[in-house]
């Protein structure tokens, strides 16, 4: 029975947001599909440990190949990677690559694969090394190691459309559960959402508030190369001054808040997600302070 409340028990630092979907009757804990082949499995559950061979070995002879789980590890990681981006992908068209990026590394991190190893119970069939056992089966990069591990053998075991079937069922609800606090995170409103349906359109973020990206808009689009060039003809230096006390930012998506000052006089003042959103709305207005109206 698939407990989902499970609490990892770990010495490492825990993750600031753990991302816990909701699984029901509607919506159930996918099971876990098995492995046939006996001795992909019996490696796939193999920790490094048991064998105790050394580390930093080139390569297997080929007469001795290793018969840890770290080569399934690093299959199932490019597996699960390629799968939750084309989730992504498939579901956020219009996400761009920052925020995407950011939401599959919380999709795939540690923390939230090793809640699912948990819940599967796929660090209590792992074999290690008797006097590392209770240290190394309450890791949680062992937990989240084994994951991998497993998404490898079975994608060796069954092939992709197999695992791929396995992971969108597993992984939508937690792209979900990340793409709402990512998007939180960037101080964008909730996206209403029909049943457990994900939403078909993403925000982009253009009209909230007076804060830009670095893409722009029609309205600020080139005024930083205008206000440079009227500097650099009239001789004068502008330094730029920069803060990110700003409300509605956070330390992983900063909202940056400059000021244009020219032989110690502001000329113009701006803010965005960027250093160079924020000269641009700087320089926007340090163009009205010199008569230039765009």
């Amino acid at each position: 029975m698939v407990n989902p409340e499970i609490v990892l028990n770990d010495a490492e630092q825990s993750p600031p947001h753990m991302l816990r979907p909701i699984f029901d009757d509607s919506n159930p804990f996918p099971a876990l599909p098995p492995i046939h082949s006996k001795d992909i499995e019996c490696q796939v559950f193999t920790h490094r440990s048991y064998h105790a061979r050394p580390n930093h070995v080139f390569e297997d002879h080929p007469r001795d190949p290793s018969p840890d789980n770290e080569k399934y590890e690093h299959l199932g990681d490019a597996v699960l990677c390629f799968v939750v981006t084309k989730i992504l992908m498939d579901n956020y068209p219009l996400l761009h690559v920052g925020p995407s990026t950011k939401l599959r590394s919380m999709v795939v991190g540690n923390a939230t694969l090793a809640n699912i190893s948990c819940q599967y119970g796929l660090h209590q069939r792992l074999r290690l090394h008797a006097a590392q056992e209770v240290t190394l089966r309450a890791s949680m990069n062992i937990q989240a190691d084994v994951f991998e591990s497993y998404v490898g053998g079975l994608y060796c075991d069954q092939g992709l459309l197999a695992t791929e079937t396995w992971l969108k069922a597993l992984f939508i609800p937690y792209v979900k559960d990340a793409y709402h606090h990512v998007r939180a995170q960037h101080g964008l409103p909730p996206v209403p959402l029909l049943g457990n349906d994900l939403p078909a359109l993403a925000d982009t973020g253009r009209g909230v508030g007076r804060i830009t990206g670095d893409e722009g808009s029609g309205l600020t689009r080139g005024h930083l190369a205008l206000f440079n060039q009227v500097m650099n003809k009239k001789k004068l230096d502008v330094e730029w001054v920069y803060t990110t006390e700003v409300g509605g930012g956070t330390i992983t998506t900063p909202i940056w808040k400059t000021k244009a000052e020219v032989n110690g006089e502001v000329y113009g003042r701006g803010m965005g997600r960027t250093k160079k959103a924020a000269r641009n709305e700087a320089a926007k207005e340090g163009l009205k302070k010199m008569g230039i109206d765009m």
